[in-house]
């Protein structure tokens, strides 16, 4: 069997973007949706033009349009969508109910990954607002996936190091503090940090491979692995200086959230 064709769904996105990169190099046959609503954002079209000229093939697609969908992955083999669930970005999680429809329909698809790559929503149902929007409407997408029987891959790699590696976990913020770090609760419960490249080469190494379907995968190099304080070790180490360390007790930190 040759390798599969496969269809990015966000691919000018942070994660999306590094997927169509890995799609490319691990030489698959890449498709990226190109949606009308792109309107006047440069940024996003160059971006899609740069992936054409390194081989990537442009489909015009709407979520707007379910017969265009249909007719977009029609033509692969492969379903892979990036699309954000971040209140601060955008967020269109259930959107992909849409592709759902549309990927049932077609009834060619051997694998879809929705967008998933953070921490495994199945494991937050206590998790709290206003974060928890985001685990409850990725648990609507796979059941919508599961009920249309779907074949599916779930990647969870749980903390993108860019937005928590390089600031030392400190909200707010992505570069890292420069003279004193807040430490939450005792700092010392392990957390995987993943390189976002990383993430896009091991979620593309999962489509073709059977024993990944209809599973989770979770990325978790050893190496990766840290506690918060070994994280600001790392740092003190590289710059050369200690950090005041600010502690911040659970309750603390919980009680900033009430009432957002």
């Amino acid at each position: 069997m040759g390798k599969s064709k496969v269809l990015v769904v966000g691919g000018t996105g942070y994660i999306g973007r590094r997927i169509v990169k890995a799609s490319l190099a691990q030489g698959h046959e890449t498709y990226v949706l190109q949606r009308p609503d792109i309107g006047l954002d440069i940024d996003k079209l160059q971006m899609l033009l740069s992936f054409k000229k390194q081989g990537a093939h442009l489909i015009e697609a709407s979520f707007a349009d379910h017969r265009s969908l249909v007719e977009a992955v029609k033509r692969v083999d492969v379903v892979i969508c990036t699309i954000s669930g971040v209140h601060f970005r955008s967020h269109n999680i259930l959107m992909q109910l849409k592709l759902v429809d549309a990927i049932r329909e077609a009834g060619n698809v051997k694998r879809f990954l929705p967008s998933e790559f953070g921490i495994d929503p199945a494991r937050m149902e206590n998790a709290l607002e206003p974060g928890r929007v985001t685990f409850d409407e990725k648990m609507v997408v796979r059941r919508a996936i599961q009920e249309a029987k779907i074949p599916f891959t779930y990647v969870s790699a749980n903390c993108f190091a860019g937005y928590f590696a390089g600031n030392l976990s400190q909200m707010g913020t992505l570069l890292p503090p420069k003279e004193k770090v807040c430490i939450y609760g005792d700092g010392k419960v392990k957390v995987v940090f993943m390189d976002e490249d990383d993430i896009a080469t091991y979620t593309i190494k999962t489509i073709d491979d059977p024993r990944t379907i209809n599973k989770t995968v979770y990325l978790r190099p050893p190496e990766n692995i840290l506690t918060q304080r070994q994280l600001v070790e790392i740092w003190e180490k590289l710059a050369g200086k200690q950090l005041e360390k600010v502690h911040i007790p659970n309750d603390q930190f919980l009680a900033t959230m009430k009432g957002i």
